[in-house]
């Protein structure tokens, strides 16, 4: 994904039509509860729906190191219902849930042994949690939270975590706004955990079919760990297969209630409301929410690179290639300047990875993107490519470095700022964005970047950026000391794959 910028230009796409003349500013409406909650809304009498979306500062990089992939557990869990939804007797229920966690943190702890557990407690722990699961089959409700959206005529009901925040989704017609509110208030206040250890296993295959099954996956996840050697955006969001096993109910209700308070998420309803209506609605359901402590923000910081980081990653696919330079994230001006950079790049079949690396037959593909893995901390420059038979990543590599170093020397074109320009002007004035699409960029910027606001400063920078800081910003970031390469190579492929290009700076 294009991460930062393509967010900002479906934004602008949207804001052309819902301010036209009259700015933004006033049409987004905010409202800030006592317990810290921060609802933004935009009245839009296009259609008779809404778009309800909540984001949640509760990303991967929120995470301890023995909590590693419950952001992302935890999501899968809140659709598991409440002590109404998804259960036909909660009283009853919670005893055998109590049970359910008492003996699967006693095969945890055995299994944790590894070559001195004992196999013999090991299948009987097995055993008990299987039969208590059965049990508690008897009270639950599967899928009743999906169910009850559907039938009132739902779409993308749906979450979502990232490494900077979790979101949860759906879109409405709008006279089911109190039914959303009712709905997610109540998981939030209520929220059960139930399934856990199913729920576990199924993260499991979803890491096995996302990450060890595949190429690019695993390709990623290794590059990744090996850019951010101290920074916790080196870490897997869906967390390491010893992390995933080690997870448990009370550590999910933990990273819950520190995580998802009111004053640690934005609420946005964009679509066909009543402004006062639903600020009054708003404070009915979820103004008697306690605020909490806010999270501590992640104090570590990346250390400069001493040197180029290269790793390999054998599989039997094609190979692939991940280059990433260290960079510093919103609202650093030299930010803007590299999502320009991003855009003469590769944004489209004019850009010039486009015209001298793929149409030159040296790869498939080649493309870069401002902003990698999150835009809550510095972050990465990531650039990736397929070599095109019979070129090897080595040749993809040499012709990326190529593009970097005339960035460097050689000043942009007036000719091709005017062509950038234009693109992000018709990207603008293009289409009408749907209510989904403006309450997911409302959450992010005012969620990530810590106002909403900032959309409308972006495109004026993108006209202040000159020639110069073209070339400032790829001198500064586009080094051999500050870039991290990533190659998958076959497993009978035995040839280096950085020697060709190690005089390139």
């Amino acid at each position: 994904m294009k991460k930062i910028r393509y967010l900002l230009i479906l934004f602008l796409v949207a804001l052309h039509g819902i301010a036209s003349a009259q700015n933004l500013a006033d049409r987004v409406v905010e409202h800030t509860y006592p317990n810290g909650l921060k609802l933004l809304m935009i009245k839009r009498d296009t259609s008779p729906t809404i778009a309800p979306y909540i984001l949640f500062k509760a990303g991967s990089v929120d995470e301890s190191d023995d909590t590693r992939g419950i952001a992302h557990m935890l999501e899968h869990m809140l659709f598991k219902g409440t002590k109404t939804i998804g259960t036909k007797d909660y009283d009853k229920e919670k005893v055998v849930l109590a049970e359910i966690d008492r003996i699967g943190d006693a095969l945890d702890m055995e299994r944790a042994k590894g070559s001195r557990a004992d196999a013999d407690k090991i299948a009987e722990l097995e055993a008990a949690l299987k039969a208590q699961q059965e049990l508690a089959k008897e009270w639950i409700v599967t899928g009743e939270y999906t169910e009850i959206y559907t039938q009132h005529g739902s779409t993308g009901f749906n979450a979502g975590t990232s490494v900077d925040y979790t979101i949860y989704t759906v879109e409405l017609p709008s006279n089911k706004l109190e039914l959303w509110a009712m709905l997610e208030s109540d998981r939030l206040k209520n929220a059960v955990l139930r399934e856990f250890y199913v729920e576990r296993d199924a993260v499991k295959e979803e890491r096995r079919m996302r990450v060890d099954t595949q190429p690019g996956g695993k390709l990623y996840e290794q590059f990744i760990a090996a850019a951010f050697t101290a920074h916790p955006y080196g870490m897997p969001i869906i967390g390491w297969p010893s992390d995933i096993a080690m997870l448990n109910r009370r550590k999910a209700e933990e990273f819950f209630k520190v995580h998802y308070a009111p004053n640690n998420s934005v609420m946005v309803i964009v679509g066909n409301i009543n402004i006062d209506d639903t600020i009054a609605l708003i404070e009915k359901y979820f103004g008697d929410m306690q605020a909490q402590p806010l999270p501590s923000e992640v104090t570590t910081i990346e250390p400069s690179q001493e040197g180029e980081r290269r790793i390999e990653v054998e599989f039997d696919a094609e190979p692939q290639l991940m280059i990433g330079y260290h960079k510093p994230t919103i609202p650093h001006f030299d930010d803007y300047v590299l999502d320009m950079i991003s855009a003469i790049l590769s944004d489209g079949r004019t850009s010039r990875f486009y015209k001298n690396i793929v149409e030159e037959g040296i790869a498939v593909s080649a493309n870069s993107v401002n902003g990698y893995p999150g835009a809550r901390y510095n972050n990465l420059f990531f650039i990736t490519g397929t070599p095109r038979s019979p070129h090897t990543t080595v040749d993809v590599e040499e012709a990326i470095y190529t593009e970097l170093e005339k960035l460097k020397t050689e000043p942009v074109a007036e000719k091709e700022f005017k062509r950038i320009l234009k693109q992000i002007d018709a990207d603008f004035i293009r289409n009408l964005s749907s209510n989904a699409g403006m309450a997911q960029q409302l959450a992010f910027f005012e969620g990530i970047a810590g106002d909403w606001r900032y959309v409308l400063g972006w495109r004026e920078n993108m006209y202040k950026i000159t020639p110069e800081d073209i070339m400032r910003v790829a001198k500064t970031y586009f080094t051999k000391s500050n870039r991290t390469v990533g190659t998958l190579i076959k497993k009978e492929d035995a040839a280096p794959t950085g020697d060709k290009a190690e005089g390139y700076e």
